[in-house]
């Protein structure tokens, strides 16, 4: 971090901004990552360096949407005022390079991993060809793990083959006897299915995701992620069309746990399904409930909505009634949806409820808004809409999923 007295001196590229970039930028500006554009090098840098004070002065980026009123989080990515002082300073004082000799050694990233070398990687058998135009069902392929034994997972990353025709992807754990989805086998075919939800229980849990924004999940020393013995991945794929013929083989990679695990990471969906917004209606409003059936700590809460998605919040509501405020997005952007990992988890006693809050936009005044005279309900294309806070918590290491979904009598 810049001091102050340090942003009286002529500000450079090698010594004072490279480092902030390793610091805050690289992870995702590297050849085969979100980011549009690599900024390793001064060359890759000099040309956007207008465009970079702009986004950093006004606080675009790096991308950061959550209300600095309500909690602290870990993983919050606002630059220190200093930083952006030492952004602008460069750029009004013409984007010097400074000497080489100061630059920083450069960052040495992992095969395109950001959770380093995997232990695991699992992939889909084939290439699914992705046609140039239309709209595509959720495409869903079985990979099985072939685990002999319960693995605990500390570190995991879904990546997509193809960035620009992959809209999110969801990975499941079918557990061996499951009953969902029986069509869906490991012959390496990839089906597209609408009714994918029959037949499927807590049992066959949400485990890790990929979206526009989205990073790795790297967990705390201690904590970890299950996969039973003879679990198969379910990998559940959003394309969308480009105009052109694409191919897609999208891949999750496992860093076991190398410790004992005291507290088992799963993550919650709170969601409202029931959503109908009403053609032009500005302020759509929606809310999902989560009933907490054993003690908790809330880790952290990733929103998803679509085009008209405007705010999203999530609370505690406790057993004496109190409500704790764990997260308020005032201006949702689906171009940039993340995980917001709490900087103090809170712990929840047995009876407490999370509740997910959200608003729609579906006025003309949106400007992503598709068809403002469209009723609007829920739905896997982006001219649908969704409703759902993914919220991850920390249980016993012995929890069952099948014990931990329950609603109070």
């Amino acid at each position: 971090m810049l001091s102050p007295l340090l942003l009286l001196a002529a500000v450079v590229f090698h010594k004072d901004i490279e480092p902030l970039l390793q610091k805050h930028c690289q992870q995702c500006h590297r050849p085969g990552e979100a980011a549009p554009m690599p900024l390793l090098t001064y060359e890759q840098v000099r040309p956007w360096a207008k465009a970079m004070r702009q986004a950093v002065v006004q606080g675009a980026m790096p991308p950061w949407h959550a209300d600095p009123a309500v909690g602290k989080f870990a993983n919050d990515s606002r630059l220190p005022a200093e930083a952006v002082e030492a952004f602008r300073q460069w750029v009004d004082g013409g984007a010097p390079r400074g000497r080489a000799a100061d630059a920083p050694k450069p960052l040495r990233f992992t095969d395109g991993w950001t959770i380093g070398q995997p232990d695991a990687v699992f992939e889909m058998p084939v290439d699914f060809e992705i046609p140039a135009k239309g709209d595509l069902d959720y495409i869903h392929f079985a990979v099985p793990t072939n685990f002999a034994e319960d693995r605990w997972i500390e570190r995991m990353e879904v990546r997509p083959g193809n960035r620009a025709s992959v809209h999110h992807i969801g990975v499941y754990i079918r557990r061996k006897g499951s009953t969902w989805l029986p069509q869906l086998t490991a012959d390496g075919k990839g089906l597209p299915l609408r009714d994918r939800t029959v037949g499927r229980t807590p049992v066959d849990e949400h485990f890790a995701m990929y979206l526009p924004g989205y990073g790795g999940e790297v967990l705390e020393p201690g904590q970890a992620r299950k996969i039973p013995a003879g679990a198969d991945l379910v990998f559940q794929l959003h394309y969308i069309t480009t105009g052109k013929p694409a191919k897609d083989r999208s891949r999750i990679g496992f860093v076991f746990a190398r410790q004992p695990v005291r507290e088992l990471i799963h993550t919650v969906p709170v969601g409202d399904p029931t959503i109908v917004i009403p053609p032009g209606e500005a302020e759509y409003k929606s809310r999902a409930n989560f009933f907490v059936s054993m003690p908790l700590r809330v880790l952290g809460i990733a929103p998803h909505m679509h085009l008209r998605g405007r705010s999203f919040a999530c609370d505690a509501i406790l057993p004496d009634k109190s409500r704790q405020a764990l997260l308020s997005v005032p201006r949702y952007d689906r171009n940039w949806q993340r995980r917001y990992v709490l900087a103090s988890p809170p712990s929840l006693a047995k009876g407490s409820w999370i509740q997910c809050r959200a608003v729609f936009d579906n006025s003309a005044n949106n400007p992503w808004n598709p068809d403002p005279t469209a009723t609007v309900r829920w739905g896997d294309q982006t001219r649908d809409e969704m409703m759902v806070g993914y919220v991850d918590v920390a249980l016993p290491p012995d929890a069952q999923p099948e014990r931990f979904y329950v609603r109070p009598k």
